[in-house]
């Protein structure tokens, strides 16, 4: 049998000095030779498999790259193939081809052969590729256009009708609408839009910050999945002409997953959308959010200290209540008070006493925030500065001993100081309370499988950047779009952040009524890096393109 590091060797993926060093490495770390060159990142994880395949004499298929047969895959069931992490990709000569991270399952080989009535060969494929194989191949779309036709067979669903709405678990609508969400969990939606129009029901999944259409269903079926959703999120179904909220929770892969829902009435019936809040982003480490060393430093050297404002800015849906959570869980402790009042609570933390603002009981930001601060805290969350009342108790609050972390709608940094001023905040109190603000975008990240280098000429840099126009730009990446991205070209996404640390000659000028676009230039000179900036470096870095910072940074 060929040795692995022969293999990486003839393979050109690895040097010998490289294989040497791993294998001097190995001996101190007790492991494989394999596991040592993925962790030292001289080789990547498919690499590993690739080697491992070619050892023990078996074939190796780049999904990403390889033509699945939807034949085959219709063939065994997507439950099967998630809990074998198993994917049927080609049927040769009356054989089953089967992708698996773990070709020596043979209860997996075993169980795809009976329910396939065919003979099974297996071929070896990256875990993680498997993965999103499974995700991309087994949808649920065929199982929900069959739904919906025997949804539309069994009754005429006229607007008012709750048919199956109410019913057991496997009622079709019932399958349907769970179908809608759990498919959106696995297409990694941040929000579900279900849109009633003239002639159908329109779904989309807002994907890394951009809506898809994933699914039109016939008009006929709108009344029974919109009262559905409205059961299950707690929702007054007999209410039609007025907005109302509510929350559901659903469990995905032993994961529970909280659907905040919001209707909205529409001309052509009640529009519902549902955002998925995971809850596993509540917690994040603040080095999870992609916050460079030098912003990072900065921001840290604010929430450290024991009192004063920070405020987190920028337009809704780009990440400032994860930065505030990942925030509180570097400065929560067991001997430390933490408060917070948010519209809604997004996600539950341990060890933190959360409040949701109830305007109908009376219970708004700045009674809620009143209450908080006779309940002795430390660390005080206001989800929304919204009215001079709230910004006002705020205020007042980190000048007394709080440390007060809050979120505020303005354009960049330097803008939320004269936001304060306008809301009728005396500047002086503005200037003295408020110790970093931090203003947040999130742009779409490269898929790191088909992202294609490229140069550009320095004069292509936008002016406001400060590229020097002599020096020549390092190679840069744009998207392509492959089969693990959904030829996209992106995959996921990254924030981008302006941190503003407020210096005497920042408080001088708020206290002086000066403009933000002063405050900006101070603050630059003092150090600060624009969102554009960051997003530059961000763009050298490799990690998001040109085209999507200016997307996302006007």
């Amino acid at each position: 049998m060929q040795q692995l590091g022969a293999i990486l060797l003839d393979d050109g993926a690895l040097t010998e000095e490289q294989l040497d060093e791993a294998i001097d490495e190995q001996r101190l770390r007790g492991q494989t030779l394999g596991r040592t060159l993925v962790e030292m990142g001289y080789i990547s994880e498919p690499q590993l498999v690739r080697a491992l395949a070619t050892q023990v004499g078996m074939e190796f298929v780049e999904l990403a790259e390889y033509p699945v047969d939807r034949a085959a895959v219709s063939l065994v069931p997507g439950p099967v193939c998630r809990r074998h992490t198993a994917l049927p990709i080609a049927i040769e000569d009356g054989v089953i081809k089967v992708a698996m991270s773990n070709p020596g399952n043979v209860v997996a080989v075993d169980d795809i052969r009976t329910i396939a009535r065919m003979p099974v060969v297996a071929v070896v494929a990256a875990h993680e590729d498997v993965l999103l194989a499974i995700d991309r191949y087994c949808r649920s779309d065929a199982e929900l256009e069959d739904l919906q036709e025997s949804i539309e067979g069994e009754v005429e669903l006229a607007d008012d009708d709750l048919a199956g709405a109410t019913g057991e678990d496997d009622a079709p609508i019932v399958r349907f609408v769970n179908l809608l969400i759990s498919q959106a969990i696995q297409d990694r939606a941040s929000d579900i839009h279900i849109e009633p129009t003239e002639t159908d029901l329109r779904i989309r999944y807002r994907i890394d910050g951009v809506l898809h259409e994933m699914q039109r269903a016939s008009r006929a079926i709108t009344g029974g999945v919109i009262s559905r959703l409205k059961i299950m999120a707690d929702i007054d179904i007999a209410e039609r002409r007025k907005p109302q909220d509510g929350r559901l929770s659903v469990n995905h892969q032993g994961r529970k997953i909280d659907l905040r829902v919001a209707t909205l009435p529409t001309v052509w019936g009640e529009k519902i959308v549902m955002r998925i809040l995971d809850n596993s982003t509540a917690r994040l480490d603040l080095e999870d959010l992609g916050i460079r060393e030098k912003n990072l430093e900065a921001y840290a050297s604010s929430y450290k200290k024991p009192y004063g404002m920070i405020l987190v800015t920028g337009p809704t849906g780009s990440g400032k209540s994860t930065t505030l959570y990942a925030t509180l869980n570097q400065v929560s402790k067991p001997e430390i008070n933490t408060i917070t009042v948010e519209d809604p609570v997004e996600y539950r933390i341990p060890g933190i006493n959360q409040v949701q603002v109830n305007p109908k009981a009376g219970l708004t930001f700045a009674s809620a925030l009143r209450s908080i601060l006779r309940s002795d805290p430390d660390v005080v969350l206001v989800g929304e500065i919204r009215d001079h009342e709230t910004a006002q108790i705020a205020i007042e609050a980190a000048l007394t001993g709080h440390l007060v972390l809050s979120t505020l709608h303005t354009n960049d940094a330097p803008s939320a100081m004269t936001r304060l001023v306008e809301m009728g905040i005396e500047p002086f109190l503005v200037g003295s309370a408020v110790d970093c603000v931090v203003a947040q975008r999130l742009a779409r990240r490269l898929c790191d499988r088909c992202a294609v280098q490229y140069t550009i000429e320095p004069h292509d840099v936008p002016a406001a950047i400060g590229w020097d126009p002599d020096t020549p730009v390092p190679p840069i990446y744009r998207p392509q779009g492959c089969s693990r991205c959904s030829n996209t070209g992106y995959r996921g996404r990254l924030a981008l952040h302006e941190v503003m640390t407020i210096t005497e000659d920042i408080e001088r000028l708020t206290v002086a009524r000066e403009s933000s676009a002063e405050i900006a230039r101070t603050a630059v000179g003092h150090g600060m890096e624009t969102l554009l900036q960051d997003g530059w470096a961000k763009v050298l870095d490799g990690v998001t393109s040109l085209e999507e910072l200016l997307r996302v940074v006007k």
